[in-house]
Formats: structure tokens, C-alpha cells, sequence
């Protein structure tokens, strides 16, 4: 399908280019203003639609709110004609030519816009809701000033490239409200991305509130102010229908479950143990960070936990897809309990007792009618993984995040759909260090010590920061072959919270995550095959001071005087 729509849009584009004066983000596929005018909206101005709909109409609600109060006044103003003659434009009217199809991988989120240069109606025309909510994200960002006028004469075709585009937010390092989450799905709709994938449990922290397993939370949460109820979860999903995005819990094992043992210590190896023992060496760690505990496959009391927490976790979560986690399995963790030491020296691997968790909990998860989506290390972990026959690639994702490209080439070739979150690329906690203590590194002046100074790591070790020019630049599926590249279905960003929490949750995720975003929706190459790094910079920089109007505190990329004196700024005139 990326193919054919390609050819086709491509086609099109040369006919048709897109004037600067205009600005969407993320570029659609194809954009046609030949004449930069616009025209009034009536005070009258409405959205229809042919029937209410439960999500489609609340987004038709908020949209109109929008285009009326948010009166946004570009920082650079458009050089356009006002249509004194045309009538204002008085009503937008939507088609969708299928209500029924949920929001589902894969939904067809397709669109055409056409804003005439006269006439009253204005029309938006999807093949299902979930492509109608792209459109009048669209429709919106036509749309300035007080009085409100829209651009006219605009003509939209657009559809994204990739299907799964989305973000990954930790929320067991630290706590992040409901309103912080609420706020990140707003901004994810705005930028057309689609999968908000939430990693709510780790070693540190559980605050998922389970009916079956209240203990988990009660325990193993910071405490009941931080934790996540079955009226939150319910409130975030359906507010995530609503904007278009899809809800992915991921529930981390059996590694990063250190917070499990606090509930059930019986099942958990190696908790709260120091994480890196005196005297040992880097491969004798307990884990790659403080934050110590692997659930242990040996014990049956594990799978019946387990059971309960993956019942209770799709019941909540509608979604399609399940993220099982199985990243970070530590070999020192597991060889600290004394049931799983007698089965090595019995002759056993640590790769047999991965397998045999995930031979016990993936058939489970597949019955209630889940694809499981893993990490990458379930697979290629160069001490503990398991082999490919136990994880059949119609039922099985993995998400990519060590060594760039060639993971993902090893992923696609063993026949796996991937998710490409690569930490060289759309890791955006890099970069700010490390957060251990008496940590003596960072007490020298030596300019050549390769730490400190410019070439060093600071301590991150993803480091260095990712700028948004890195995240814009990445191609998810460089190096492979056409039939690979297939089976790449999209990307995410990833905000691990070890040093970000809600004080500074927008400025780490946007405006990288919106570069991400035009790249995954509309690739960043021109028609010509060059990228349009250096064209995006203007658009970017305007798309972030909307976001900023919008509530979302994106971080600048530039100085207001670049954005003022547009390509005065660049490394070459």
C-alpha cells in the first residue's frame, strides 16, 4: 500500500507545490494553494456530519472551540489576500464513508480536505472517523487570526506512510497525574501520532491499580496519591479514542519487576538488592540501573500473579496490542536465588528459564486475543534469549532500540514486524547525564578525559542529546530491501524518567517528537529525494510557537530573531 499511495502522491505533488506561506504539520502527503488567499469564517461557522458518533462527535466539538478561540497569530504573518467579495465560509461538511471500523492497528486514517476559494461550504472527506479527526486537525491549523480567517482555495489529499507512529512514556521512574498523560495524548492527536504506549511498571515503582491484584499497587506504588485507578485507566483510554489514539499498556517482566516483590517477595529474585555489588564486575551487576528485581519463572506462584495481572490488564486496556516488555533480563539477578542456581548446576541454561516464562505466559496473553509486542532482547540478547520457534512472527512485534539499523535488519529478516525506537535516534532522555550518586567522574578538569569535555558523555550513556535534526533525519527503514522494509510498521519516541517527570514532560518530548511525527506521516525527502531538513527548520520553529499557544510548553528551537528573519539563521545563505 505505501507504494502504490506514494507513486501516486509524488505524481501529484509536481503538478501542485506547496507555497511557504502555508503551514501544516505534519506535511501532508499533498497540498495544493495555488493562489495564497483566504476568506473569513462566518460567527456562524459549523461542523456537520451525517450522524453522531461516539468519538467523532466530541472531536467535532473540540475542534470547533478551537478554530474560534484560539484566535493564533503566526509569528511570521502570511502574505495572503483576504476575498472581500466571496461570501465567509459557513459551514464545514464531513463524509465518512465507514462509521463502524474501530480504532485498531492498521485503520485507515486517509483523508481529503478542499477549502473553496468561494463558496459557503468547505468539504472534509474520510473512509472512517478515525481519518475525519486527521482532517480537522488539518482544517485547524488553516485557520489564524481574530477575526478568524481560513486559508481558501486549499485542496488536501493525505494519508500517513506509516501506521504505527507513537510515544513511549515511563511512568514508573517517576509519577506523571492524569492530566499529564491527558495533556501528552492532546499533543500526540495534534501531531497526528496514534499510539500513546505506556510503560506504567518497572523495578521502581507499581501504580497500576489491578481488581485482582490490589496488593501490587497498595505496595508497590509511591504511595496511594501516585497510583493509577480503573476510573483513571478508563478515563485515559476513552480520552484516547476521542483524539484518535490508541492506549498500549505495556506491563515490563520478568525483568524490571523489583516493585512486584514488595506485594510478593516469594517471586521475585534479587529485590532490593544493591544493584551493582562491591568487588564484582560490570557482568556480575544485578542490573543495568539501580532498581534490582527479576520475577522467577521456577516459582508456579509467579504465573498465577502473572495471570492475574495480564486478566486484569486487558480487561482495562481494549487495545489490540499487549507489550510484554522481556528487555534487561540480567544474568546476576537470577543467579542470586538459590531454586534457580541449583537448576544451572544442574545443567540448565538462563536462556531455558526465559524460555520457559515466556513459553507459560505468551500462549495466555495470545488466547485473550493479543499480538504481543516484546523488546528486542527476547530474541537477540547475546546471553539470554529465547529461540525464534517459541514466538510465532504472526503473533509477535519486537521493538528495536540498540544498534540502530542493524537490529532492525535482524528483526525484519528473521520474518518479525518491527517498531523502531532506536536510543541512537528517538531515545530523548539522553544526553542529561546520569542520575548516580557519588559518581567521582565528574570531579576532574582534565579537558582530555573524554567525560566531561566536548566529545564526552556526561554519563549518558545514550548521550549525546538528540535534537530534533536527528530525529527528523532518521530513516526507520534505511538498509533494508523493499520486502523488509514491509514489515517496519512504524516508530515511537522514548521518555525513560529517570531524570524527567511532569516539571519537564512537555520540553523533552516536543518539538523532537513532532519531527518524528512528519517523518512517520510524510517521510522527510522532497519530491526530488533530497531531505527537507532545511525547509522543515521554518515550519517547525512556527508549529512549536502553536503548540505553545495551544497549552503544550514545547521547547524552542531557535531564537525569536531566526524565526522573524526567516534563513538568516542557516549555516549557508
Amino acid at each position: 500500500m505505501r507504494s502504490l499511495i506514494l507513486c501516486c502522491t509524488i505524481f501529484i505533488i509536481s503538478l501542485s507545490p506547496i507555497l511557504a506561506q502555508i503551514n501544516v504539520w505534519p506535511k501532508p502527503r499533498y497540498i495544493s494553494w495555488p493562489k495564497p488567499q483566504a476568506t473569513f469564517l462566518s460567527p456562524f461557522f459549523n461542523i456537520t456530519t451525517p450522524q453522531y458518533h461516539k468519538y467523532l462527535s466530541p472531536a467535532v466539538a473540540r475542534y470547533s472551540n478551537l478554530i474560534f478561540t484560539e484566535n493564533y497569530h503566526s509569528i511570521v504573518l502570511p502574505q495572503v489576500k483576504i476575498t472581500s467579495t466571496s461570501p465567509p465560509l459557513q459551514t464545514l461538511v464531513i463524509y465518512v464513508r465507514d462509521f463502524l471500523t474501530p480504532l485498531q492497528h492498521g485503520v485507515n486514517e486517509s483523508y481529503t480536505l478542499h477549502i473553496p476559494t468561494d463558496g459557503l461550504y468547505g468539504n472534509l472527506t474520510a473512509e472512517t472517523v478515525w481519518g475525519a479527526m486527521r482532517g480537522l486537525e488539518t482544517f485547524s491549523q488553516l485557520v489564524w487570526g481574530d477575526p478568524v480567517r481560513i486559508a481558501s482555495g486549499v485542496y488536501v489529499v493525505d494519508e500517513p506512510i506509516f501506521e504505527h507512529r507513537g510515544v513511549t512514556l515511563d511512568t514508573s521512574r517517576n509519577y506523571y497525574g492524569v492530566e499529564d498523560i491527558l495533556r501528552t495524548i492532546g499533543a500526540m492527536s495534534m501531531n497526528k501520532l496514534n499510539v500513546f504506549h505506556w510503560h506504567i511498571t518497572d523495578s521502581h515503582s507499581f501504580p497500576l491499580v489491578l481488581p485482582s491484584e490490589l496488593e501490587l499497587a497498595a505496595k508497590g506504588s509511591y504511595g496511594p496519591d501516585m497510583t493509577y485507578s480503573v476510573a483513571d485507566i478508563k478515563r485515559i483510554v476513552e480520552f484516547g479514542f476521542e483524539h484518535g489514539v490508541r492506549v498500549l499498556p505495556e506491563i515490563d517482566m520478568p525483568g524490571h519487576t523489583g516493585s512486584w516483590a514488595e506485594a510478593y517477595p516469594e517471586i521475585v529474585t534479587c529485590a532490593n538488592m544493591f544493584w551493582w555489588p562491591a568487588g564484582t564486575t560490570w557482568a556480575d551487576r544485578l542490573a543495568s540501573e539501580p532498581g534490582t528485581g527479576h520475577l522467577n519463572p521456577l516459582n508456579p506462584k509467579t504465573y498465577q500473579v502473572v495471570q492475574n495481572v495480564v486478566r486484569d490488564v486487558t480487561s482495562l486496556f481494549p487495545e489490540g496490542f499487549y507489550h510484554a516488555g522481556a528487555d534487561e533480563v540480567i544474568p546476576g539477578c537470577w543467579k542470586a536465588d538459590p531454586t534457580i542456581q541449583k537448576f544451572l548446576s544442574d545443567g540448565g541454561t538462563l536462556s531455558q528459564v526465559l524460555e520457559m516464562f515466556v513459553n507459560s505466559t505468551f500462549p495466555y496473553i495470545v488466547s485473550l486475543n493479543r499480538t504481543v509486542v516484546y523488546w528486542e532482547d527476547v530474541l537477540l540478547d547475546a546471553e539470554i534469549k529465547v529461540v525464534p520457534s517459541i514466538l510465532p512472527p504472526e503473533n509477535t512485534i519486537l521493538q528495536t532500540w540498540n544498534n540502530g539499523p542493524n537490529n532492525t535488519k535482524r528483526i525484519v529478516s528473521a520474518g518479525y514486524r518491527a517498531i523502531v525506537s532506536s536510543a541512537d535516534f528517538y531515545y530523548l532522555d539522553c544526553g542529561h547525564g546520569d542520575f548516580l550518586g557519588n559518581e567521582s567522574k565528574f570531579d576532574s578538569v582534565n579537558p582530555n578525559d573524554g567525560f566531561n569535555y566536548i566529545g564526552g558523555s556526561g554519563g549518558s550513556w545514550c548521550g549525546p542529546f538528540k535534537t530534533w535534526q536527528r530525529v527528523y533525519d532518521y530513516d526507520i527503514t534505511y538498509g533494508l530491501s523493499k520486502e523488509e522494509a514491509l514489515l517496519v510498521i512504524g516508530g515511537e519516541v522514548a521518555l525513560w524518567s529517570e531524570q524527567a517527570d511532569p516539571t519537564v514532560l512537555d520540553a523533552r518530548i516536543w518539538p523532537r517528537t513532532s519531527a518524528m511525527a512528519e517523518t512517520l506521516w510524510s517521510g522527510n525527502r522532497d519530491v526530488t529525494g533530497k531531505k527537507r531538513y532545511a525547509e522543515a527548520t521554518d515550519r517547525l520553529n512556527e508549529w512549536r510557537y502553536r503548540m505553545v499557544s495551544r497549552g503544550i510548553g514545547a521547547e524552542p528551537i531557535q531564537p525569536l530573531w531566526c524565526v522573524t528573519h526567516p534563513g538568516m539563521c542557516n549555516t549557508v545563505q
